[in-house]
């Protein structure tokens, strides 16, 4: 014959984890998604850097500049 408590005790630690599982994995899809997001900006932040090093490049050095610093 079972133990009650015992069962009882067993019911709720189970119900316990089955909680905790639900909110690891929603943690867990939280996470990947900021990953993901913070993929795309890094490489929108590359992209970008590469367009704005081609435009200076193309354009040269603006007045009163010499070899990227302001002069006096």
């Amino acid at each position: 014959m079972l133990d009650p408590e015992l069962l009882e005790r067993i019911t709720g630690r189970r119900a316990e984890l089955d909680e905790l599982e639900e909110q690891l994995a929603k943690q867990l899809a939280d996470v990947r998604a900021e990953r993901d997001e913070l993929a795309v900006a890094e490489r929108v932040l590359e992209r970008m850097t590469g367009q704005l090093a081609e435009e200076r490049a193309f354009v040269g050095p603006l007045p009163g500049q010499v070899g990227g610093r302001q002069s006096c």
